[in-house]
């Protein structure tokens, strides 16, 4: 206890000392009459307020203050003190320029600090609350060259809404407001809240836009508060229309013509008019159904309008119907601006004409990409492509993107034997801006259904051992209900892999394993696959998340029609090449969370199962999972971890050689922050495995079981991302701290670890060369 208390004391000692160091140090650059301003406080007098409500105003108010103080962590200024340390620059560059103005933060005076109007700022945003009677007040604390603002705030009682009424003048405009006030959001007995107000004000705008007053404005309504009708602090509300509400905005308009300009350009608009006549009869050449599209060159095809426009001759306008046209005809992909005008055309009946002005983006583009990614079949590492792309094929708003790729799987450190994987092929999409099936299929969705059809081949190198060629080709649908939430249905997809140049060495090697074996032997898969993905990670917020669900079913029918079944000898094979049968499912869940503006906390879950049956006892190699590698488990080399606790070094050559399975569980966390403009920081940790369904006494203990946990490899370490905004490069180093093949109890590393050994740190220190963040 003695001990421990001696510790404590040296501890308290040590940040004492350092605060203090800081403190001076940071006071002592202040000019004669000059003084740190450390924060302001309020304090609420007030004994009807509970606890919560004073804690809850206290906080607004305090935040509403300006300006801020220095930042301090742990009572310390660091950034101030970088600032004051540093000599003042001659250059915007250099050392002392990053230290004093990227690193360091200039000091925040008390001259700097409004006092009365903060206290003006305080009293508003009570009487805003609906604390009329506030009354503020301020006092200034100084020592040591160092101040700090109290302001008190007397707020009185806070006004309660005792009864709210809707104004009806008989005219249109009131009716429909009266009809939406049942949704209100001013209830009677909740406090007046001027930001309530503003919001009601605006719930009533978007009702009426709904209902055909597009020139309504949320400024022509008022709500006015009388609290001498009733007592004990409570006010009547009354929503009304102003007086001076123009007479535009009480009408409700309906649309008259439909007009697209697909070609359209700024210079296609003189003097506010366009140069193509709108009198009917000009416009009839351009006529289809009820629009008319304007593209005397035939670039596209009229009916693309039919599915995107949503508006039609004689509805009555609705902002609803307004965005969602807007935003179909951006998810077009063919348009680079889309703009929207309403031109009244019969003011006595209060119609308008809806042009839509539309430029077109380039049609034909070559864009040359990097990117860290993984393929079907899991191969991690980073990624070269060049695309072409035309995004009107058919003048149907078509998008035919080509592709040629290179991609490599790079990495420092770990088993001589583990050769590098390289990658190269050529695939092919068209998308098509409409779902193209027997039945009818319809969606409100703002974001446009796609069928896509694509073509592909790859060939994929194990330098030294083998090669694969895989043919692949897929026909589905692409849809999206909202921006958070996504559809990939593949009525089929088929893969065809054959070896080529398998080496005598490799042959040497897998003689032994059937595992390795099945690598190279041929495949063929074919089956609709399903995902679903949903995705808030766009949205401003603090916490965000990002889920990918996918479903694969091989072989299915033909397999229950052929009456295959493997393990009574009913094998089943389609041009001499056994069908593959299995079904397969695998959840990724992504967690962010922002711990500042330069830092955040980022986690990541991925639990998969494949389970062969029917005319398959094993999944597809270029089906199964993998563990390690550069987007996956760090601290071992791609596709090397695993199955469970099988020990690669029971095979005496080429033993990392890739390591599949049915299962797979992995937990990753990351640690995210920037330190210097592209330079960005990363602590991770890594954790998970891969085991089999069925036994394999070739690799003994790779059968998943109740013991899996037990198997679990663990792996930690930091990384570098330079972030240059079209290429981020990712270096991250990692170490393994738990391995699953070592004997059971001994699995944990740490006092393994030698970094004086060059031969440990060859095979335990791996660094993952990448593009693009690993989730």
């Amino acid at each position: 206890m003695k001990i421990r208390f001696q510790q404590h004391i040296r501890q308290v000692l040590f940040f004492g000392t350092l605060g203090f160091a800081f403190s001076c140090s940071n006071t002592k650059y202040l000019k004669e009459g000059e003084m740190l301003y450390t924060g302001a406080e309020v304090k609420i007098e007030n004994d009807s307020l509970s606890k919560k409500s004073k804690k809850a105003l206290k906080s607004e108010l305090e935040d509403n203050l300006t300006p801020k103080p220095n930042s301090s962590f742990l009572g310390l200024r660091p950034k101030l003190f970088f600032y004051n340390i540093a000599k003042e620059p001659k250059k915007e560059k250099g050392f002392n320029y990053w230290l004093k103005y990227k690193i360091g933060e200039k000091p925040v005076l008390l001259s700097d600090v409004d006092r009365e109007f903060n206290k003006d700022i305080i009293v508003n945003y009570s009487e805003n609350k609906g604390y009329f009677n506030a009354k503020a007040t301020y006092d200034t604390v100084s020592k040591n060259k160092k101040a700090q603002v109290i302001y008190t705030l007397r707020p009185g009682n806070q006004y309660l809404i005792n009864k709210v009424k809707f104004q009806n003048d008989s005219i249109p405009v009131t009716e429909e407001i009266v009809k939406v006030s049942d949704k209100t959001l001013l209830k009677e007995g909740n406090p007046f809240d001027l930001g309530v107000i503003k919001s009601e004000r605006e719930r009533i705008d978007n009702q009426l836009k709904q209902k055909g007053f597009y020139y309504f404005h949320p400024d022509n309504l008022i709500i006015q508060a009388d609290s001498t009708v009733t007592k004990n602090h409570k006010v009547e509300l009354n929503v009304k229309l102003k007086e001076n509400t123009p007479d535009l905005a009480k009408q409700q308009f309906t649309i008259d013509k439909v007009i697209v300009f697909p070609n359209y350009n700024i210079r296609d608009v003189k003097d506010g008019k366009y140069n193509i006549p709108m009198d009917s009869d000009s416009l009839a050449k351009y006529a289809h159904n009820d629009i008319y599209v304007i593209d005397p060159e035939q670039k596209f095809k009229p009916k693309i309008f039919d599915r995107a426009l949503y508006f039609k001759k004689g509805d009555l306008y609705n902002r609803a119907d307004h965005n969602l046209t807007l935003n179909r005809l951006i998810n077009l992909g063919v348009f680079k601006f889309v703009k929207n005008e309403f031109v009244i055309s019969d003011s006595l009946n209060h119609k308008f004409d809806t042009y839509y002005l539309l430029t077109p983006r380039q049609i034909q583009s070559l864009r040359l990409e990097a990117l860290g990614r993984t393929n079907s079949a899991n191969y991690a590492g980073s990624e070269l492509n060049l695309n072409w792309t035309h995004r009107n094929l058919f003048r149907g708003a078509e998008q035919f993107k080509a592709s040629v790729y290179g991609a490599f799987d790079v990495q420092i450190g770990g088993p001589k034997d583990a050769k590098n994987l390289f990658r190269a092929g050529a695939n092919a999409q068209l998308s098509i801006p409409r779902i193209v099936a027997p039945f009818r299929f319809n969606s409100s969705s703002a974001f446009v259904p796609r069928t896509n059809i694509s073509i592909g081949y790859e060939f994929q190198n194990r330098t030294e051992y083998y090669t694969l060629n895989t043919f692949s080709g897929s026909f589905g649908y692409l849809w999206k209900e909202n921006v958070r939430k996504e559809h990939d249905l593949k009525i089929i997809d088929i893969t065809y892999v054959t070896p080529a140049n398998v080496t005598p060495l490799y042959d040497s090697i897998s003689a032994k394993s059937q595992a390795l074996q099945r690598v190279v032997q041929k495949q063929l898969i074919f089956g609709p696959t399903y995902s679903y993905t949903y995705t808030n990670t766009m949205l401003p917020k603090k916490n965000t998340i990002y889920y990918k669900g996918t479903l694969d079913l091989a072989g299915n029918l033909t397999g229950l029609f052929s009456g295959a079944n493997v393990k009574d000898g009913k094998q089943k094979s389609i041009f001499g090449v056994p069908f593959s049968q299995y079904a397969k499912m695998e959840h990724d869940f992504r967690f962010y969370h922002k711990l500042g503006d330069k830092s955040s906390f980022a986690s990541r879950f991925i639990g998969g199962i494949a389970y062969p049956y029917g005319n398959s006892d094993n999944i597809p190699f270029s089906k199964q999972f993998f563990s390690g590698g550069s987007n996956s488990i760090r601290a071992f080399r791609a596709r090397t971890l695993g199955p469970g606790s099988f020990d690669p070094r029971t095979i005496k050559q080429g033993y990392y050689f890739d390591q599949s399975g049915d299962i797979k569980l992995e937990l990753n966390a990351e640690y995210r922050a920037n330190i210097y403009k592209f330079l960005n920081v990363a602590f991770f940790a890594d954790a998970g495995n891969i085991w089999l369904v069925n036994d394999d006494i070739q690799r003994p203990g790779a059968k998943f079981s109740s013991d899996f946990l037990s198997e679990i490899a663990v792996g930690a370490g930091f990384g570098l991302r330079l972030d240059f905004s079209i290429l981020i490069l990712r270096l991250d180093l990692a170490m393994p701290f738990r391995v699953p093949y070592y004997e059971k109890g001994d699995r944990w590393t740490f006092d393994k670890i030698n970094f004086g050994n060059s031969s440990w740190r060859r095979d335990n220190l791996i660094l993952n060369i990448a593009i693009g963040y690993p989730f």
